[in-house]
């Protein structure tokens, strides 16, 4: 009678990511990311739309950073038009990592302006480092139509991204700033001082552009 081949701990360990202990899932995580193999880069792809560990969904995008792009991107992609926000936020999330411009392309509007805000952070985020130079200001644009969104952490991401835009944020964040919608111009102007002075802090910049704004103000906030 022939023996049995002792199990090999690439499939051991797939099988433990759906452990109901989160350690456990962890280390599996990181097994499969410490011996890579294609053969495992659907199953890490399907984890990290449903795992719910912030920790653990972070090693399995290492692990899937560990993978050949030939075979992570396409999954990817296919991942960002799932129904499910945390598919899509990861999935985003993992495509930051990887850092592929030909992921670009897959950054539609629609993901920048998602209704989750979990997914539109990962976005924005993927977005600034992945845009071609010329199409900066059109992502400028896009991403100014959300200014004045959500609370502190997705006001917070948004001034970052926009930030890392550069000048080709400036008009858009100009515009805004004049506009009619207070949340949005407190948010510009806010944004618009981080650019200028990156050391500023948010929390200051923002607590001082609404003031601006209850004063009925909008210009820039010179020597502040």
């Amino acid at each position: 009678m022939a023996m049995e081949e002792p199990e090999t701990e690439p499939p051991r360990a797939l099988r433990a990511l759906a452990d109901d202990r989160s350690s456990v899932r962890l280390s599996a995580a990181l097994a499969v990311g410490t011996v890579p193999d294609p053969r495992y880069v659907d199953a890490l792809v399907e984890r990290c739309a449903v795992e719910p560990e912030f920790f653990v969904r972070d090693m399995l995008t290492w692990a899937l950073t560990r993978h050949p792009v030939s075979l992570t991107l396409p999954a990817l992609l296919r991942e960002v038009r799932s129904e499910r926000a945390r598919a899509r936020s990861q999935a985003l999330h993992t495509l930051s990592k990887i850092g592929d411009r030909r992921a670009w392309p897959a950054i539609t509007r629609e993901l920048l302006t998602d209704a989750d805000d979990e997914v539109a952070r990962s976005a924005w985020r993927t977005a600034v480092l992945l845009v071609p130079e010329d199409e900066e200001p059109e992502l400028a644009a896009v991403l100014a139509t959300q200014l004045g969104r959500g609370g502190r952490e997705t006001q917070l991401s948004l001034s970052r991204a926009l930030v890392a835009l550069g000048e080709a944020a400036t008009p858009v964040l100009r515009a805004v700033a004049v506009g009619s919608d207070r949340d949005a111009r407190a948010h510009a102007l806010a944004t618009e001082r981080l650019l200028r002075d990156p050391d500023a802090g948010f929390e200051f910049a923002i607590e001082e552009a609404k003031r601006v704004v209850a004063l009925g103000g909008a210009g820039r906030q010179e020597g502040r």
